[in-house]
């Protein structure tokens, strides 16, 4: 049976209690219609996990995994391109983040469902840094993966939007859970740093400020989508299209109930409740979590251009769209998620 984690802010401990049963029981029920509950691995890219990334924790405390016949365990990974996780992938044992690059460079994987398609992080800075020419000589973050990492790329980016390079400043590598703390403390002068980081932050320390918007710096960027090992993906299709289908349940739901998800947001990303609602507004309002098949080929191929660009793939070896990103799974998850909608101005 699964667990409920609502918090039922205001109420009796008794009262709890029959929420947790209410919860239960439905998912029991939604259990019950399956012939057999499929176990799977969901990967997060980030440990403990941004409130970007929670799509999995609302699928499997809303009952929407369960809905869809599969026993969900939530993986969590120091950075999408940790050896971990790039193993996972490769290997067949979770659902994982998967890039362009992975694929330019022979690894049997492909993505088959957009989770985020807009960059939601900023580049924040210490108070002495006022462009990004002012980064040269500076201690950067290059968590979760070290060189080659999200954070080290978007860094990058940053760099070469001041004409400076990554031999101008000292890359620090470490776990994902250090970016905040690292850079309040001094001990980085540079981080990409997710909504609730960035509010959170501004509270500790009133000078640190944004540099630049990541997704005004690279507006066609696909920033996160899941993945699989072709193998897998061959073997067991009908599970990724219910996996799919259950996480786009997932941010729906994140989109049109604020109450119902933040509470279970705050406890995945152990955030407190004002800097979750502060991010969650910040994604719903830019449509970054997908309610669809989180697709778009231009953003895709964009994507890819620039990995070739910056020498993350070399040419020869460069992926089709269609090679990334099989669509063919997350349409037909969208189908069974109960066709396509439109949430807002969101719509991808």
């Amino acid at each position: 049976m699964l667990k409920s984690y609502w918090r039922c802010g205001g109420v009796s401990l008794l009262m709890l209690s029959g929420c947790v049963l209410i919860v239960d029981a439905a998912l029991s029920d939604a259990s019950a219609a399956c012939a057999t509950m499929r176990k799977m691995n969901i990967g997060v890219s980030v440990a403990p996990p941004n409130v970007v990334h929670t799509s999995p924790y609302v699928a499997k405390e809303l009952g929407y995994f369960a809905k869809h016949c599969i026993d969900a365990t939530i993986i969590q990974f120091e950075g999408g391109s940790s050896p971990a996780a790039k193993a996972a992938a490769a290997q067949g044992t979770a659902l994982v983040a998967v890039s362009p690059i992975a694929v330019g460079r022979g690894v049997k994987v492909q993505q088959i469902w957009g989770m985020g398609l807009r960059l939601p992080q900023a580049y924040m800075v210490a108070a002495d840094i006022k462009t990004a020419k002012d980064l040269k000589g500076k201690k950067l973050s290059a968590v979760g993966g070290g060189v080659g990492g999200f954070n080290w790329l978007m860094g990058r980016e940053v760099l070469k939007s001041g004409g400076l390079t990554v031999d101008d400043v000292q890359f620090i590598a470490g776990g994902t859970a250090g970016r905040l703390p690292g850079l309040v403390s001094g001990q980085i002068d540079g981080v990409s740093l997710h909504p609730e980081s960035v509010y959170l932050a501004k509270k500790k320390n009133e000078g640190l400020h944004v540099l630049v918007q990541l997704s005004d710096l690279l507006p066609h960027y696909f920033y996160n989508a899941y993945g699989a090992s072709t193998d897998w993906i061959a073997k067991d299709r009908p599970l990724m299209v219910d996996a799919v289908a259950a996480m786009i349940e997932a941010n729906r739901t994140m989109y049109r109930d604020e109450a119902k998800v933040v509470p279970i947001m705050m406890k995945a990303a152990g955030r407190p409740k004002d800097a979750v609602e502060y991010a969650w507004k910040v994604l719903t309002e830019h449509c970054v979590w997908s309610v669809n098949e989180g697709f778009d080929a231009k953003r895709t191929q964009w994507t890819i251009d620039l990995d070739v660009a910056n020498g993350y793939i070399k040419e020869d070896h460069k992926p089709s769209v269609e090679k990334v990103f099989n669509k063919s799974i997350a349409s037909d998850a969208v189908k069974a998620a109960g066709g396509p909608v439109k949430i807002g101005k969101c719509t991808e």
